[in-house]
């Protein structure tokens, strides 16, 4: 609703004395009156009113609609910008509100804003891509950059789904480096909220924001949502949730109208956005919303890495560590049928000697907290050795995980607290 400014002006009568010194009582008793001020006037030094200069004769910010509205309150309405990250600045507003505690040239959030894209400066060093995932992603990306030219049906949502710890995420992630795809990642825990309608506006902004990458920087961009069935899967008797209606109901909708996405303000036909690649990736699609996963919204791709993918990987794991080609195949045909990350724990498991050594050598247990946290800026942690590696040490760690993961499989200690339920 628009607020009307309101004048106020105050009529009393003057008063005079009379012979008798009374109030002459013949009068009307004192009125407010109100009044909408005259919107093309100005009051002169003289107290009464001269026309309104207007800006210019050929100025649009006063002409008014068919509503009456004039530019700058259509401008307003059709905005949907909230920045909050002007701040305080100086010279901006009066100094005296800025004060000294934040600085004369303070931000409302601060160092705080999140980054909504991801870029990959951590993944150093020379990585292996399988040729087929490779394909299958980078097809599906330049397909939905040429879908204006193409007379196709172009799916927006690429699922990669596979078992667990095969590298879905990792390669993808390789992919967008190799490819100069700056993505917006979201997780399955973004799928879900306290507040009703929350995480499918969530993703609709996250496409948006994908969408002005594209715009603004001149880059490639994708939208990728991890592990999507842990968020929207159906595992027996699960609930469905609003959340989960509306999120399913958002992706379907994103797959049919690919550049007209809303986050909650009018529909303007200029509020064209650019289309999104959208990725997900997950270990059971069939726990999803069959109409979601049909053909022409999801292209699927099922990742299984053959035993030369896993023997390319792993040797460019071990490279840097002296191990052999030849000794990461003996390695491999040690443990078959182990995904991905099993190779990758290995690694990771023979540095506990290490660590252990380390945390005798710098003083124990007990001074842990004043070396790691309360150290002296001056004072440098103790240097740590990685440990060399070597195929004895690599397999002694494959036997140990397989020791672990037996003893999960046979314990099953849920059925020591609950023995009341059948087998």
């Amino acid at each position: 609703m628009a607020l009307t400014n309101i004048s106020l002006r105050f009529k009393f009568p003057p008063l005079k004395s009379s012979s008798s010194s009374t109030f002459n009582t013949s009068r009307k008793p004192s009125s407010i009156v109100c009044s909408k001020p005259d919107v093309g006037k100005v009051a002169n030094e003289d107290g009464g009113t001269k026309p309104r200069k207007k800006l210019s004769e050929q100025s649009s910010w006063e002409v008014k609609d068919s509503e009456g509205k004039d530019y700058l309150y259509r401008l307003g309405a059709e905005s949907d910008n909230v920045n909050i990250a002007v701040g305080a600045r100086s010279g901006m507003i009066d100094d005296v509100f800025i004060g000294d505690f934040l600085g004369k040239d303070s931000d409302i959030v601060f160092d705080y804003r999140q980054k909504a894209t991801r870029s990959f400066e951590h993944l150093q060093g020379d990585y292996y891509i399988a040729p087929s995932f490779l394909d299958k992603v980078a097809v599906h990306i330049v397909k939905n950059y040429l879908a204006p030219s193409l007379n196709i049906k172009i799916p927006l949502i690429l699922g990669i789904w596979g078992g667990k710890g095969q590298g879905k995420t990792f390669q993808t992630e390789l992919i967008f480096k190799t490819m100069g795809v700056e993505p917006v990642i979201m997780s399955a825990g973004e799928l879900e909220s306290d507040r009703a309608g929350e995480p499918g506006r969530l993703i609709r902004d996250r496409y948006r924001t994908a969408s002005q990458v594209i715009q603004n920087q001149g880059k490639m961009s994708v939208l990728m949502i991890n592990d999507i069935d842990a968020g929207l899967g159906r595992f027996g008797e699960t609930q469905m949730t609003v959340n989960n209606q509306i999120v399913v109901g958002t992706l379907m909708n994103l797959a049919d109208n690919p550049t007209r996405v809303s986050v909650g303000q009018e529909w303007r036909e200029a509020d064209i956005v650019n289309r999104v690649p959208l990725i997900v990736t997950g270990n059971d699609f069939s726990t999803l919303y069959a109409p979601l996963i049909r053909e022409g919204r999801m292209e699927k791709f099922y990742w299984q890495p053959t035993r030369e993918d896993i023997v390319n990987i792993v040797s460019r794991m071990y490279e840097k560590d002296g191990i052999s080609r030849k000794d990461v195949i003996s390695i491999v045909d040690k443990f078959p049928n182990q995904a991905l990350d099993f190779y990758g724990a290995l690694r990771s498991r023979t540095y506990d000697r290490s660590i252990l050594k380390w945390v005798d050598e710098a003083g124990g247990m007990e001074t842990l907290g004043k070396i790691l946290l309360r150290r002296k800026k001056t004072k440098e942690v103790p240097q740590f050795t990685p440990p060399e590696q070597t195929v004895e040490a690599l397999l002694e760690s494959g036997y140990s995980l397989i020791n672990e993961q037996k003893l999960i499989m046979e314990t099953k200690l849920s059925k020591e607290y609950m023995k009341n339920m059948d087998d």
